[in-house]
């Protein structure tokens, strides 16, 4: 039975592989199956057993099997696919004819006409949440958690989301989520569990690659029950917070591993999202270049404009762009463009707001970050954003709990030395030094390229009297950012003066001198 399950998948994956080919290009593959002994010897095998087998693959159609007898009562009502009764064949050198069946033309077609063709951009189907509990009660939370993921997920403009409707036909079924993929045209199936013992809840989802099985992701959550709804809320936005880096790092990873003359426009973009994860001077560099170079041929692309202007608005920051100045002003207007290109998009929205930010429209800057929020509640994008134009509009209390919303959203995340960093400016400008110490420090401990994070470091440290730790962030921060120091720090967007001369006092404190 094992053989015969495996001819259908590899048909069924045959019609996949071949769809995007041309007709006359295409591999088309006979397979033939028989139940008999063989005979090994010194790494070969023979024998009836195999001749026969060699046979019925001869008189198989392309793309189809043929079983013998023998086989076909080893399967018979146990497999989804049916065979038709082919009758007695006489097959060439073997001595007396063999019964035979054939997969049914009409099971043949319905392997090619369920397997269809992936979107050009990532795709994941929902399946519905399977009720452990025991209790048919309990059928309407665990329906309402994959609902409201499917919800959730749809806000992502860059992520193609089947619709409930299509998603939750496998209910009660045991479907192969590689099937359920050919079925519903999508990369990758979430499917859970929900169970609930006494008053606690625990749900367990996985993230899974449908084109060949691999676990992306996979999480537990154990709740008390105190309010299902509440509940239901809280394992929503875990769960979708999960899931869209997890992809996102499995799509950059399968796009590291072609070649740049097989890669679509989507991996395209990953490969310039990998670039601007390392967060390097050279890196973005690199994530411009490609990024450039995709939206030559693609110069609407949402996505690819506000990474693009990401990646700008950093080069600016640092200086490491040749002309700061010049980056910061194209980083506002390729966001502009961004949002032209598509004004749902919650990135595009924060990248957007965070060149109104430097641009010292701080009132416009939150406007537009609380609109992205609206867009996505679950956007650590959005959520991080807003914590700084809060911590540089002088905001504290509602600056911190803005960044631990987007750490909370994705606390693996790379942006995450920018939520700390933040948290660091809002504890400076409440003159809270040591906790603004130890927010520059896991800033340092994400990602010690992040140069900003010395320099709240320094200043914290001067001021708490640690002279020495101050002098050594300083001369990290400067090694850190190129050309003037001084130019640099008068690009942060402070709104209020008291704040900015907060945080240059420090420095001064650390050995930053006067002028320089």
């Amino acid at each position: 039975m094992d053989a015969t399950r495996c001819a259908i998948e590899i048909q069924r994956g045959m019609v996949e592989r071949n769809a995007p080919v041309p007709q006359d290009k295409r591999i088309e593959l006979r397979i033939g199956i028989h139940v008999g002994d063989i005979i090994i010897e010194e790494g070969d095998i023979y024998g009836d057993g195999v001749n026969i087998a060699a046979r019925l693959e001869g008189i198989a159609q392309p793309g189809g099997i043929c079983i013998s007898d023998d086989a076909y009562r080893q399967v018979r009502g146990k497999l989804d696919a049916s065979f038709e009764d082919g009758g007695e064949q006489s097959l060439k050198n073997i001595a007396r004819p063999v019964r035979v069946y054939w997969l049914r033309s009409n099971e043949k077609s319905a392997i090619a006409s369920t397997t269809l063709a992936l979107p050009s951009k990532p795709s994941i189907a929902v399946l519905a949440f399977e009720n452990m509990s025991g209790a048919p009660e309990q059928e309407y939370f665990a329906d309402g958690v994959a609902e409201d993921v499917v919800t959730a997920l749809s806000r992502l403009r860059w992520l193609f989301v089947v619709a409930r409707n299509s998603s939750f036909t496998y209910k009660g079924r045991s479907a192969d989520v590689r099937q359920v993929g050919r079925e519903l045209g999508v990369r990758y199936v979430l499917e859970g569990s929900v169970r609930k013992a006494g008053n606690r809840v625990r749900i367990n989802a996985q993230l899974i690659d449908a084109s060949d099985g691999h676990h992306v992701w996979a999480d537990r959550y154990d709740r008390a029950l105190e309010d299902i709804f509440a509940v239901q809320d809280e394992m929503t936005n875990q769960i979708t917070s999960a899931i869209a880096p997890g992809i996102v790092a499995a799509e950059v990873q399968r796009a590291q591993a072609k070649n740049a003359d097989e890669l679509s426009t989507w991996e395209r973009l990953m490969q310039a999202h990998w670039h601007i994860q390392r967060f390097t001077s050279e890196d973005f560099r690199e994530a411009i270049h490609l990024l450039d170079e995709l939206l030559r041929r693609d110069p609407n692309n949402a996505t690819a404009l506000s990474d693009l202007a990401f990646a700008l608005h950093f080069s600016g920051s640092f200086a490491w762009a040749d002309d700061p100045v010049a980056a910061f002003a194209r980083s506002r207007e390729v966001a502009r463009h961004a949002v032209a290109s598509d004004d749902k998009d919650a990135t595009a929205q924060s990248i957007a707001a965070v060149g109104e930010l430097f641009s010292g429209r701080h009132d416009d800057a939150i406007r537009r970050l609380r609109r992205a929020i609206e867009l996505d509640p679950n956007s650590n994008y959005a959520h991080g954003h807003l914590s700084a134009a809060y911590a540089f509009g002088g905001e504290p209390e509602a600056a911190i709990q803005q960044a631990q919303m987007a750490i909370r959203l994705s606390p693996r995340d790379f942006l995450n030395v920018i939520w700390h960093i933040t948290t660091a400016w809002a504890h400076l400008s409440a003159e809270s030094f040591q906790e603004a110490a130890d927010s520059a420090q896991r800033a340092i401990d994400c990602n010690p390229a992040f140069a900003d994070a010395h320099g709240v470091l320094a200043a914290a440290s001067a001021y708490l009297g640690r002279i020495a730790d101050a002098r050594a962030s300083l001369d990290v921060f400067a090694s850190l950012i190129r050309g003037s120091l001084a130019d640099q720090l008068s690009a942060r967007p402070f709104r209020r003066p008291a704040d900015r001369e907060r945080y240059l006092t420090g420095l001064r404190k650390a050995g930053l001198p006067e002028k320089k």
